[in-house]
């Protein structure tokens, strides 16, 4: 544990508490945050988490960006003084290095009333309070309030209140990535993932978007040049030296450019993009080489795939 300590504290990681109304929203939350890179867990305890901090090192840290942990009201804690629990929590994890902030995430009482309908789950402060009993006389909207009530203390604390009464799935998503989306590699949220394919073996299935570009001039008919891929300076002067390839390379790049940010603020974390010739070896790796390129400048975490570039 000494060494896990010692690790934390030489490099400290983002911790977000993510907590508030049983229905307002936790679990898409901590999805979201999985999304992100995070290392999630819900229902820890505030006495167990600085336990879960100090083993969040090693090789085990270097595959995520941070924890995000989720709190849960049906922890007896929670029933007295979750306030000073969580703070005695944060105030260790900081000691190793962590850096927490605190999501709470609340809803109006009629809206989490028609949530918990629509689920036909029983609210967990109603388990808590009446352990399963049928006689229990406590009513779901009585159960919203005592836990709002039993929450009060954390959303003082809280760095990022939001109000999901009407929010979709979207918006919240949108919410958290504006709030620490920024931790991503150069501030960008949204990953790119480049294919290049040739349309005799068919599209990828997994595609968002998928371009042609067999309209472009083909090196494949250049006997010197067939051999090549569009990796290699003269397929690319061949393809992208003059127009029509030199010009289309610019404005797709422009597209893309005003494109990405769209995506990135509707919430989507992953796109692919795929691009397309003949055979998948000479015009679309080349045109994807250079597209590699310009996003990976412009702060994309931008991953690239030739899949057809070796069947000949």
């Amino acid at each position: 544990m000494e060494t896990a300590c010692e690790n934390l504290k030489a490099a400290p990681f983002p911790l977000v508490i993510v907590c508030g109304l049983s229905g307002a929203g936790k679990s898409t939350a901590l999805g979201v945050f999985e999304d992100l890179r995070f290392f999630t867990v819900d229902g820890i305890p505030p006495s167990l988490a600085p336990k879960l901090a100090g083993l969040f090192a090693g090789e085990t840290r270097r595959q995520f960006r941070g924890l995000a942990l989720g709190v849960d009201v049906r922890n007896v804690e929670l029933k007295k003084g979750v306030a000073d629990a969580w703070m005695t929590g944060m105030e260790e994890m900081k000691g190793l290095g962590a850096s927490p902030q605190v999501l709470f995430l609340e809803a109006r009482t009629a809206v989490l009333m028609r949530r918990y309908a629509a689920t036909r789950r029983p609210h967990p402060m109603l388990q808590l309070l009446c352990g399963g009993e049928e006689s229990c006389s406590v009513g779901l909207e009585k159960a919203i309030n005592l836990e709002a009530d039993a929450l009060l203390p954390l959303r003082g604390m809280a760095d990022l209140v939001v109000d999901t009464s009407d929010h979709s799935v979207h918006d919240l998503r949108r919410v958290i990535k504006e709030k620490w989306g920024a931790l991503d590699q150069n501030g960008k949220g949204l990953t790119i993932h480049l294919i290049t394919f040739g349309f005799k073996y068919g599209p990828p299935s997994e595609a968002d978007l998928v371009f042609d570009l067999r309209f472009l001039p083909n090196p494949y008919f250049v006997e010197e040049l067939r051999p090549l891929t569009g990796k290699d300076p003269a397929i690319v002067d061949y393809v992208l030296g003059e127009d029509p390839g030199k010009t289309f390379l610019q404005r797709l790049r422009e597209f893309l450019l005003y494109l990405m940010p769209l995506y990135d603020t509707e919430g989507r974390y992953r796109i692919t993009i795929a691009i397309g010739c003949t055979g998948g070896r000479h015009r679309s790796v080349a045109v994807t080489e250079a597209l590699h390129t310009t996003l990976k400048a412009a702060g994309y975490p931008v991953s690239m795939e030739h899949r057809h570039i070796a069947l000949g």
